[in-house]
C-alpha cells in the first residue's frame, strides 16, 4: 500500500488474521463487561452501553468492569508486541522478556516503590520503568563485547533475572504483612481493582509505543535474518537493535506497572501469531492482538472459574505452561 511518499507492505493472510483477531478482541471485551448472571444480564450490559441502563448498571459497567477490561486489552497488546520484539532481536523462540530478565527488573523497581520507599516517594509506574531501564542497561552492557550476540544476551539475562528474583523475595520477606501479601499477589500478575487511573497511562503508552514499534518493523525483520545479512542490506544493526530493545522495555514496563509481571503471554503470543499468519517472522500487530486476546480470555476465566477471584497470572501461567509443553513436544524446532 502506498500513500504519497509512504508505503507499507501488507500480507493478505496477515491482514485477514489481524481482522479476525480484532473481532475476537472486541467480542472478549464485551464478554468481560458482563459481571455474571447473578449481577446483571447480558442484555442489561448492551442496554447500558447504548445509554439506557440504570444508575446501578452504569456504575457496574463503567466503574467496575470497563476499566479492568480495557486494562487487559492494553496490557495484552504491550506484552504480545514486546515478546515479538525480543524473540526477533535475539533470534530465539524462548527470548521472551521474562526469561531475559527485563520483566523481573521492572517488577523489582515496582516492588521497591511498593514495599521499601513507598508510592509517595517513588510512584509505582516510575519504579517499574526505572527498574526495567536499569536492568536492561546492566544486561546490555554485560552482554556487549565487540557487538551484541543474541546467545550472550540470553545467558546474561537469565543470570541477572535470577539475581533480581532473589532481591524481590528479600524485599517481600522484609516488608510488613499487608504490604508483603499485596506485593506477592501483584507479583503473580493481577487485574483486580483496576480503575481508570490504570487505563489512562496504559492507553497513552500503547498509542505512542505501538506506532513507533511498527515503524521499525522492516528493521526488525532484517535483524531477524542475521546481523551480516542486515548489514549487507545497509542497516545500522547496533543502533536499530538498541532502539528496538528500548521500545520493548518501555512496553514491558507499561504492562508490569498496570498488571504486574504476567507470565507467558509475551512468550506464547508471537508463536501463535506466527503460526496463524504462516509467516517466516514474528508479525508485530498480530502478536499484539493475540496477546490481548490471551490476556482477556485468561482474565475472564480467572474471574469466573471459582467463587474466589484468581490472579490472572495463575491462569496465564497454567495455559502457557501447557502450550509450551505441547509446542516443544509437537515440533523439533521452535525457530
Amino acid at each position: 500500500m502506498r500513500v504519497g511518499q509512504w508505503s507499507v507492505r501488507v500480507e493478505r493472510r496477515s491482514a485477514v488474521v489481524g481482522a479476525v483477531l480484532t473481532v475476537i478482541v472486541i467480542g472478549l471485551w464485551l464478554v468481560a463487561l458482563w459481571p455474571g448472571a447473578a449481577v446483571m444480564t447480558p442484555g442489561a450490559v448492551l442496554s447500558t452501553l447504548a445509554g439506557h441502563g440504570s444508575i446501578s448498571d452504569e456504575a457496574i459497567v463503567y466503574d467496575w468492569q470497563m476499566p479492568r477490561a480495557l486494562t487487559a486489552i492494553g496490557v495484552g497488546v504491550a506484552l504480545g508486541m514486546a515478546g515479538a520484539i525480543f524473540q526477533s532481536v535475539t533470534r530465539n523462540p524462548l527470548g521472551s522478556p521474562e526469561i531475559l530478565g527485563f520483566t523481573t527488573g521492572s517488577a523489582s523497581g515496582a516492588l521497591l516503590s511498593l514495599t521499601v520507599l513507598g508510592p509517595l516517594a517513588l510512584p509505582t509506574w516510575l519504579g517499574a520503568l526505572a527498574g526495567g531501564v536499569l536492568s536492561a542497561a546492566v544486561i546490555y552492557l554485560a552482554s556487549y563485547h565487540h557487538g551484541l550476540r543474541p546467545s550472550r544476551l540470553i545467558l546474561v539475562g537469565i543470570g541477572v533475572g535470577a539475581i533480581l528474583l532473589a532481591l524481590n523475595s528479600l524485599m517481600i520477606s522484609r516488608a510488613d504483612f499487608y504490604d508483603a501479601r499485596s506485593a506477592a499477589n501483584w507479583l503473580i500478575g493481577t487485574l483486580d481493582g483496576r480503575g481508570w487511573n490504570h487505563v489512562v497511562p496504559v492507553a497513552v503508552a500503547v498509542l505512542v509505543l505501538v506506532p513507533l514499534t511498527v515503524s521499525r518493523g522492516p528493521a526488525l525483520r532484517m535483524i531477524e535474518m542475521g546481523d551480516e545479512r542486515a548489514r549487507a542490506l545497509g542497516l545500522r544493526v547496533e543502533g536499530e537493535r538498541f532502539v528496538l530493545l528500548a521500545l520493548g522495555i518501555a512496553l514491558i514496563s507499561t504492562a508490569v506497572t498496570a498488571a504486574g509481571p504476567v507470565a507467558f503471554v509475551a512468550l506464547a503470543a508471537p508463536h501463535l501469531a506466527k503460526l496463524l499468519c504462516r509467516s517466516g517472522t514474528r508479525p508485530l500487530l498480530p502478536s499484539a492482538l493475540v496477546g490481548s486476546a490471551l490476556l482477556q480470555a485468561s482474565d475472564i476465566v480467572a474471574s469466573r472459574a471459582t467463587d474466589h477471584l484468581l490472579p490472572v497470572g495463575v491462569v496465564t501461567g497454567l495455559l502457557g505452561g501447557i502450550y509450551l509443553a505441547w509446542l516443544v513436544g509437537r515440533r523439533r524446532s521452535l525457530a
